[in-house]
């Protein structure tokens, strides 16, 4: 194995934690810059250490921070060759009057505001080099809508994360380096999700760039 410089940046959950053990099947080190719920109520903990992972810090509300992290990244890989934008933020139930205002700055800044940032220093780097793969990876679950209290906040984040991803493709053909974006409809097939990314990005040509692929009940490989 090498280093192929993979770089991932998201929030922690289960579909990160999926995509760094794909990437450790394929690479020496990667890095990563992994930010936790900050939400209030959120449980506390660490990321599991990764030896393979080179951990870097990212503040998603800085624009500085965002080409700090890219420079870090960089620096640590020697290049980015495939930076993976992992977007699955928590649920916040709530009634709308009883919505923590913390909890929507948060989100704000964590979820959606970091991801523009974070966008235009990969692009950046990437249109200098005249290469490299930008994947944008979400869950694309709907709500039922059925509690007594429903997920007010997080379906807005992932709605803007989509809208960017749509939006990105749409100009993908414009743009010297390949994007590509990849959504699932299981929820907890992480696992599978996360080799179906990787079988794509493994084979990537020129022709993928562009492309959404989707994942679930009706998949296609």
């Amino acid at each position: 194995m090498t280093t192929r410089g993979i770089f991932i940046a998201g929030n922690e959950s289960a579909l990160s934690r999926a995509i760094e053990a794909e990437t450790i099947n394929r690479v020496d080190q990667f890095a990563a810059a992994l930010i936790p719920n900050r939400l209030s109520g959120a449980p506390k903990g660490s990321a599991p250490d990764i030896p393979a992972r080179l951990f870097l810090d990212w503040n998603p509300s800085s624009s500085i921070s965002a080409r700090t992290l890219v420079i870090a990244a960089e620096n640590r890989l020697e290049y980015i060759n495939e930076a993976i934008l992992v977007c699955s933020p928590p649920s916040i139930r709530s009634s709308a009057s009883a919505l923590p205002l913390y909890d929507v700055e948060i989100l704000i800044n964590d979820y959606i505001k970091g991801w523009f940032f974070l966008v235009k220093e990969i692009a950046a780097v990437f249109s200098a080099r005249k290469r490299g793969v930008l994947a944008l990876v979400y869950p694309d679950i709907a709500s039922s809508g059925k509690d007594d209290a429903a997920d007010v906040l997080g379906p807005s984040a992932l709605a803007s994360f989509r809208a960017l991803t749509n939006g990105l493709l749409a100009a993908a053909h414009n743009e010297p380096y390949i994007t590509v974006g990849f959504s699932y409809s299981d929820a907890g097939n992480e696992t599978a999700f996360a080799s179906f990314i990787f079988k794509n990005l493994d084979e990537i040509t020129s022709r993928s760039n562009g492309k959404h692929h989707k994942f679930g009940k009706f998949k296609f490989f």
